[in-house]
């Protein structure tokens, strides 16, 4: 069976089945654009063809679990199931402007086992393929055709770490872009990472038109560290590299999230640390309110005075700052919160 999102596959068959390219540009848009269930899409095929294309082709890699919405604001949360039995998470983010917003995953649980994470105390499962990152804005695009919405915006801040899968991550990245496919815009497409000196390298000279994040949480090593169990393996020094190398490539100033935990890396010295490791560099700051998640002791969100304060430091050194508003917090969707609550039967 090949995958839909497979262009040379699918020219191939187109071959062999003679069919002509216009009609695979057809599907391919019925598909990809409007949001067409694969049995509407296969309508733009001659009726001949249209069985045997069908059976050799899958369109959809991922089966929706269960939908939760959310009652404080736009956030929809999307739980599925792998073929294998993984279950992940997406989010729907109908943001105030009008914008809509997907949060993909990229792997099924994950490695790195920040504290702060629900999905770090998990631990990992399998990294996703990218049919199954693709996946989630198809079926996300067809639960929002009835508001007359649809994804314009896609980040990879959802469960996993994508630098820990970069070979898929780039894949799906191509589709995303591919004015054949979903054509969306470089700058509508936002990869987060904790972090990987080498692959932030790489992704940045592969897609310089991207945007790019950095879950930084601390200019300290020992207290980065204890955040992030990963940070142990590229110290600071080597990572300011890396977004030096990064800011240079990219149009885009580099995102610099950072989590506030009071007593934590809201004191005045991580203030003093951060404006330090952050000078000279084209950055955006992203303050981010701790979102409580279950068997995280001693972690304690920064109060919004504080988080404010923390903004204006920032602002007044030069720097575009911004606090960030959570989504889904009441459905278990908010930044740090993606848990797969429901698990698959065994």
């Amino acid at each position: 069976m090949h995958s839909i999102h497979d262009k040379l596959a699918i020219e191939e068959i187109r071959k062999r089945l003679r069919i002509e390219p216009g009609h695979v540009r057809r599907l391919r848009n019925a598909f990809y654009k409007k949001q067409e269930t694969p049995a509407e899409a296969l309508e733009q095929l001659p009726a001949p063809q249209r069985r045997i294309f069908g059976s050799e082709v899958a369109f959809h890699f991922l089966t929706c679990h269960s939908r939760h919405d959310s009652q404080l604001d736009g956030a929809s949360k999307l739980l599925y199931r792998t073929a294998s039995g993984q279950m992940i998470e997406s989010v729907i983010l109908r943001i105030a402007s009008g914008r809509t917003s997907l949060c993909v995953s990229s792997q099924a649980g994950c490695a790195v086992g920040c504290c702060f994470c629900a999905t770090g105390q998990l631990g990992m499962a399998r990294s996703l393929t990218h049919h199954e990152i693709l996946d989630q804005v198809i079926q996300a695009n067809r639960a929002l055709g009835a508001e007359g919405r649809s994804i314009r915006n896609v980040v990879f801040m959802g469960m996993g770490e994508p630098m820990l899968n970069e070979t898929e991550v780039y894949k799906a990245l191509n589709v995303l872009l591919s004015p054949q496919c979903f054509d969306l815009s470089p700058a509508k497409i936002l990869v987060s990472t904790v972090g990987i000196p080498d692959a932030m390298v790489r992704c940045a000279e592969r897609f310089p038109r991207l945007g790019m994040a950095l879950s930084l949480h601390s200019a300290r090593q020992a207290q980065r560290e204890r955040l992030i169990p990963l940070a142990r393996r590229y110290p600071l020094a080597r990572l300011r590299k890396a977004m030096e190398h990064v800011t240079s490539i990219q149009r885009r100033p580099l995102m610099v999230e950072y989590l506030l935990l009071a007593g934590l890396n809201d004191t005045d010295q991580d203030l003093s640390e951060l404006l330090c490791y952050l000078r000279g560099l084209r950055v955006h700051v992203n303050l981010i309110p701790y979102n409580v998640i279950a068997n995280a002791t001693g972690l304690i969100g920064t109060a919004a005075e504080r988080r404010c304060w923390f903004a204006a430091r920032l602002t007044e050194a030069g720097f575009t700052a911004t606090v960030r508003y959570s989504l889904g917090a009441d459905i278990a969707a908010a930044c740090g919160q993606l848990a797969r609550l429901e698990t698959a039967p065994a």
